[in-house]
């Protein structure tokens, strides 16, 4: 407790103030998160003075002198954007239409029947991490079968707790042996034959996700005939296409090989890794439907209310995804 004196009209008057703290904060609950270990790693980096030192820290394209590294195909596409003053108008919901066609052509084929028969129904998204959301919240509201997605084990960190938001039992199937430090095929066809009948099973496209192991081609024709006996529903990750091979079409040869097989599925893209947009945050997700008009209906529903698909990404970088 404490006094002070203040004036009023020339009158001193004693007024005496209680003083008191809160007696606990609205966010007093909130607990101090583990340390990003990825991010431990880049910070370890720069306080290393060493001259000798590598960051094995965060993917990311750099120079001889540890720099970032911007690739001249983007560089270009920049350039050629520079000269047509374009606008900067809102984008329709679904996104920019331009690189929405050009990311599924890229993952599917321009010659694949998902083209060629109009079966997609894609929607930019906000990188990987935004583009899997809209997925998990599309399946949460429209899947047909028991909320259950099975996993790789391991998986890429942000698999888990996405699903796990959005409603559903995350669970998990042999993928990587560590005796080995190659791909446990044996072990995961022998989970895959255990699923139960119209779950979601995820499958990264290509460059798997922290181990960098992928099946062979014809283990993924294996699995994907092992999938459709199943009736299982397969979910695409494929954020490293051209990054893990340097062939963009041989990266996507799961994706194909299974709409191949007569698959639908749903496919989650980033262009962070592969084309360098790391900051741009560019994105897309696709359904894969069984006809045309289903593919139409489908569009409508991901730019209804019930999901949104994007939040207005970065239009210069969209444009640089498009530009031939």
């Amino acid at each position: 407790m404490s006094s002070i004196t203040f004036s009023l009209r020339n009158q001193a008057l004693p007024v005496v103030i209680m003083s008191r703290r809160l007696s606990s904060s609205w966010f007093a609950n909130v607990e101090m998160g583990p340390p990003d270990a990825i991010l431990g790693i880049t910070e370890a980096y720069k306080k290393d003075d060493n001259p000798k030192k590598v960051n094995l820290g965060v993917g990311a394209y750099r120079n001889d002198q540890g720099k970032p590294h911007v690739l001249p195909c983007v560089i270009k596409a920049e350039e050629k954007l520079s000269q047509l003053n374009l606008d900067k108008e809102y984008l329709p919901i679904s996104g920019l239409a331009d690189f929405t066609s050009s990311a599924a052509k890229l993952a599917f084929g321009e010659k694949s029947q998902v083209i060629v028969q109009k079966l997609n129904s894609t929607v930019q998204g906000i990188s990987g991490t935004g583009s899997l959301t809209i997925g998990a919240y599309f399946l949460r509201d429209f899947h047909q079968g028991p909320k259950d997605i099975y996993q790789p084990t391991p998986t890429w960190g942000n698999h888990v707790p996405i699903f796990k938001r959005a409603g559903f039992n995350v669970k998990q199937y042999r993928y990587y042996d560590p005796k080995t430090c190659g791909f446990d095929f044996s072990g995961a066809l022998q989970d895959i034959a255990k699923i139960p009948e119209k779950s979601i099973i995820l499958l990264h496209a290509c460059a798997h996700n922290p181990t960098g192991v992928d099946p062979k081609l014809d283990q993924w024709k294996e699995m994907s005939a092992l999938i459709k006996s199943r009736n299982l529903f397969p979910f695409f990750d494929m954020a490293y296409q051209g990054f893990a091979t340097g062939d963009i079409d041989r990266d996507a040869a799961a994706v194909r090989q299974f709409i191949d097989d007569g698959h639908q599925m749903v496919l989650s893209q980033s262009f962070a890794k592969n084309m360098g947009l790391y900051g741009e945050r560019a994105g897309a997700f696709t359904v894969v439907g069984s006809s045309q008009e289903e593919a139409a209906r489908i569009i409508e529903k991901e730019q209804a209310k019930e999901i949104s698909p994007n939040d207005d990404d970065d239009q210069q970088q969209l444009r640089v995804l498009s530009v031939d």
